[in-house]
């Protein structure tokens, strides 16, 4: 494929090849009048619309560079310039303003074009890469932006500066903006697609929608709010709410008193009558965007069909409609009146709250399809009553989790109604030829010992339900204050990690980093690992954070710093070839002043020289400029290797960044993930790469797990890569006995 410097040149002969003069601009516009171009389609309205919002925000962001904006139509119009007056000035007196229509034959090479016919990715033309004379003492820079839903190129986006503010972050900042552009675009024309669905589902809606301005008056009034209210929308529509029968007095108290109504039940017309209904009403009022009151909203669900009397009503609202067992709703509310009984009598005879989840119920389900599952979880609800009393309560919770109340007496084993519940599911439930042997995880709880009120009773049988889970599913777990994760389990946790350090029970692995030409292991990355003395060894997402909030994290990043310092000099003295050690700092650790203090401090001791560290901070800690800046120039003068961590994931400053005293970007592994099928990624890894040569910065790229995702790297010139396509993390004695082995592997099949 052709590079954006070959299509350049090509421009650039064809303008020779046509005589046509680089001192002369023969610009072309659209229309015959010498006034600013007329904008006719609303889609092109829309366009600059929202090319001027973000616009607006690139100016802001790169304030200290003047740049203009420009914005043209698929076809190369101009349809929209913004930004810096003497910038938009000067091209003006050379004729270009809105209504120019860009073309090679009458403006020669120029990003727009290029941009438009080439719409792979942003290009930049910077100064006698230009065919005519006046645009050699710019920098320009364009992408193309389309209809992300089918593909069709809608415009491009172009920004142009002096040559002396050229800069390559602004062609990464124009890929973000592009993104930006085409996502909110998509979003418009959904919205204009929902407006236009709006009338269509109003008249066809099952509910009954009325609609009023803050004075009252009826503005929508649809179909089935006809049939229900028996009035018609002619009559009601510019008349006043309150001529509305049966809830006029609703919607007036909605404006008057800002009321709000959810799910209230109404009758509509005289009792006994054939024509009357029920129904549930809703009303709120409307806001605009300054949240004031611009009228009101109300709908009726015609619910006579289902509820044929007020009892059926709230059964149906109490009960799931699969199984006919009560709902969440009916159980928390039986569950509050039960222990409000048994506080009122004082008893003491126990309640257990049974948290019963099925077990991979989801084989059902893919096996039978969501129908019969729902048919085998109706059998199993009647399986369930036919074993309890009638004082017991069942009731269905979830998708297939039930919730059991059992009142128990004195001489009741707790432990005998958990062997009940499995014993129910000892006989397979025939489904279709199929038998569905189906077991079910336990969690129970008792009032009054595991709690008293309905949130903890309900919470403790959960935590015991996954206890049985974590244990192996097909049994019962009592709850115990020893199976909360939030006290018990964390304290203990916090405790062990405090003495982590000192026991020497935190440990480092290496994950050896690869020069993407040579494949050969050039460095090591240090990764912390806890052994911890009964739980095993932890990954660091379930310590760091602990160490994060507890403020031990301090200590653990000085701990790494100086055991991999420590342990790299222990290498090189072993004969190993030397080789850089990268070293992940915290937030807390650099934005400490005494982080140079201690870098120096461990070298010295260590006897490791500095040129074989390197410490990777994220792009987010580079947010505080004031304090980032003067923080990586002290350990840039003591001579380690400083790397952006997680690069295109943060927000530093455009401006900031090249002032930084920095050696390595590493591309983000969200980025590398989809790399091969996501376009709009593989923009981001090229330009970041370009960004950072021309920075004159190395870029390596993290979780690297295959060969299209190397050979995609290789071909745009990243220069190092880690992740598991080469090694995992590597203990010590690994890296220390078969150092020679793992250069001979990655160098080979790989």
């Amino acid at each position: 494929m052709k590079t954006i410097a070959e299509f350049i040149a090509e421009a650039n002969e064809y303008c020779r090849q046509t005589g046509m003069e680089p001192a002369e601009l023969s610009p072309t516009t659209i229309n015959s009048a010498d006034t600013d171009y007329s904008v006719k389609s609303s889609g092109d309205e829309e366009i600059i619309s929202v090319t001027r919002f973000f616009s607006g925000k690139m100016i802001e962001l790169l304030k200290d560079i003047p740049l203009l904006i420009a914005v043209s139509d698929q076809n190369g119009v101009i349809l929209d310039m913004v930004g810096d007056e003497t910038i938009k000035k000067q091209v003006n007196n050379l004729g270009i303003k809105c209504g120019i229509q860009f073309t090679a034959s009458t403006m020669g090479t120029n990003v727009v074009n290029l941009s438009l016919d080439h719409h792979w990715g942003p290009v930049e033309i910077i100064g006698e890469s230009h065919y005519h004379h006046y645009l050699q003492s710019t920098a320009c820079y364009g992408v193309a932006f389309k209809n992300t839903t089918t593909g069709e190129v809608l415009g491009s986006f172009v920004v142009m500066t002096d040559i002396k503010h050229q800069n390559p972050m602004i062609t990464m900042l124009l890929a973000t903006i592009v993104d930006s552009i085409e996502r909110e675009l998509v979003l418009r024309k959904q919205n204009r697609q929902l407006n236009m669905l709006h009338q269509v589902m109003m008249d066809n809606s099952q509910y009954g929608v009325i609609t009023t301005d803050l004075d009252g008056v009826v503005l929508e009034f649809n179909i089935r709010a006809e049939i229900l209210l028996e009035q018609k929308a002619r009559d009601m529509i510019g008349n006043h709410v309150r001529n509305l029968r049966d809830i006029g007095k609703y919607i007036q108290a909605v404006l008057n008193e800002k009321t709000r109504y959810d799910d209230v039940y109404i009758t509509i017309g005289q009792e006994g009558e054939d024509s009357q209904r029920f129904c549930l009403f809703d009303a709120f009022p409307i806001y605009d965007d300054s949240y004031q009151t611009i009228g009101a909203f109300a709908q009726l669900r015609d619910i006579t069909e289902v509820y044929n009397v007020q009892q059926r009503f709230n059964f149906l609202a109490n009960h799931d409609e699969q199984t006919g067992l009560p709902n969440r709703r009916f159980l928390t509310t039986n569950l509050t009146k039960m222990i409000e009984e048994m506080n009122n009598n004082k008893t003491n005879h126990p309640l257990a709250v049974i948290h019963l989840d099925l077990d991979r119920f989801k084989i059902v389900n893919d096996t039978l399809g969501q129908k019969d599952g729902d048919f085998v979880l109706k059998r199993i609800a009647n399986r369930l009553a036919s074993h309890f009393g009638e004082n017991d309560f069942i009731a269905r919770v979830g998708g297939d989790d039930f919730i059991l109340l059992v009142p128990m007496n004195e001489q009741e084993d707790i432990q005998q109604i958990g062997k009940r519940l499995l014993q129910i599911f000892k006989e397979p439930f025939v489904m279709k030829g199929y038998d569905f042997h189906i077991t079910a995880s336990i969690g129970i709880a008792l009032f009054p010992n595991n709690g008293r009120t309905t949130e903890e009773l309900l919470v403790n049988a959960d935590t015991a339900m996954f206890q049985a889970k974590k244990q192996g599913k097909n049994q019962y777990v009592l709850y115990s204050d020893e199976l909360d994760p939030k006290s018990h389990d964390k304290i203990l946790l916090e405790a062990s990690l405090r003495k982590a350090i000192d026991s020497d029970e935190l440990v480092l692995y290496y994950q050896p980093k690869i020069n993407i030409q040579t494949k050969e292991m050039i460095g090591v990355e240090a990764l912390v690992r806890w052994r911890h003395p009964t739980l095993g060894m932890l990954p660091p997402s379930e310590f760091v954070p602990l160490a994060e909030e507890t403020g031990l994290i301090t200590q653990m990043d000085a701990w790494v710093l100086r055991t991999a310092c420590k342990q790299n000099k222990k290498w090189q003295d072993m004969g190993i070839p030397p080789f850089s050690v990268a070293i992940n700092l915290s937030s807390n650790q650099f934005a400490s002043d005494k982080l140079p203090d201690l870098v120096q401090t461990v070298l010295c001791d260590t006897g490791l020289k500095p040129e074989y560290i390197e410490l990777e901070i994220t792009e987010t800690m580079t947010m505080d400029v004031e304090h980032a800046i003067p923080t990586l120039k002290k350990l840039n003068e003591l001579g380690v290797k400083i790397s952006i961590d997680d690069f295109g994931t943060g927000y530093s400053s455009m401006n900031y960044l090249t002032k930084f005293p920095i050696d390595r970007l590493k591309i983000d592994r969200s980025f590398i993930w989809n790399i091969e099928k996501n376009v709009s990624d593989s923009n981001i890894v090229i330009t970041i790469i370009r960004m950072a040569h021309n920075l004159g910065l190395k870029v390596i790229a993290e979780g690297v797990e295959n060969e299209k995702q190397l050979q995609f790297l290789h071909d745009h010139g990243c220069d190092e890569v880690q992740g598991f396509y080469f090694s995992e993390p590597l203990p010590v004695e690994t890296i220390e006995s078969g150092f020679l082995r793992i250069q001979g592997a990655v160098s080979g099949d790989k």
